[in-house]
C-alpha cells in the first residue's frame, strides 16, 4: 500500500510539473506561440530572425486594449499580424514584409486590441476577423 503511494504521489509531481506548452487557435489551427510580455520583449519580437517555424508565432500581450502599433525595422521574416481584442475576437489582420530602408512603415491595426499574434506571413486571410480565438498561455 505505502508503494503505490509513494508512486501515485510521484505521478502527481511529474503531472504538475509538465509545463503546457502556450498556443492560440484560431480557424481550426493550433499556432505555438512565445510570449512577448514586458516592454523589452515587446520591443524585440521578431527582430533578427531568419525564420519562424510553420505552425509558430509570437503573442504580444499589453496591459490596455489600444491601436497598438509595429513596424517591421530588422525583421526579416515577413509575417501576419494578427489583432485580437479582450473578447478573444480578432478585431483586424495586416500583412507586414520587411523593412529594407528608414523610415520603416508603421502597421496600425482599424480597431483596438489587447494581444497582437505574429505568424509566418500569408498564413490567414480577412475570413478570420470577427472570429473568436482560443488560447492558452501561462
Amino acid at each position: 500500500m505505502k508503494r503505490i503511494l509513494v508512486l501515485l504521489s510521484l505521478i502527481m509531481i511529474l503531472i504538475v510539473s509538465c509545463q503546457t506548452e502556450n498556443y492560440v487557435e484560431i480557424n481550426e489551427e493550433i499556432i505555438i506561440v512565445e510570449l512577448a510580455r514586458t516592454d523589452n520583449e515587446i520591443q524585440q519580437g521578431l527582430m533578427f530572425r531568419d525564420n519562424l517555424c510553420d505552425n509558430c508565432g509570437m503573442l504580444f500581450i499589453f496591459n490596455e486594449e489600444n491601436k497598438h502599433k509595429f513596424w517591421m525595422k530588422d525583421t526579416k521574416i515577413p509575417l501576419d499580424m494578427i489583432f485580437i481584442n479582450s473578447n478573444l475576437e480578432v478585431v483586424d489582420l495586416l500583412y507586414a514584409i520587411p523593412c529594407v530602408e528608414d523610415p520603416c512603415k508603421y502597421y496600425v491595426p482599424s480597431k483596438n486590441s489587447l494581444y497582437v499574434l505574429e505568424t509566418n506571413g500569408n498564413e490567414f486571410d480577412n475570413s478570420i476577423i470577427g472570429q473568436k480565438i482560443e488560447m492558452v498561455i501561462e
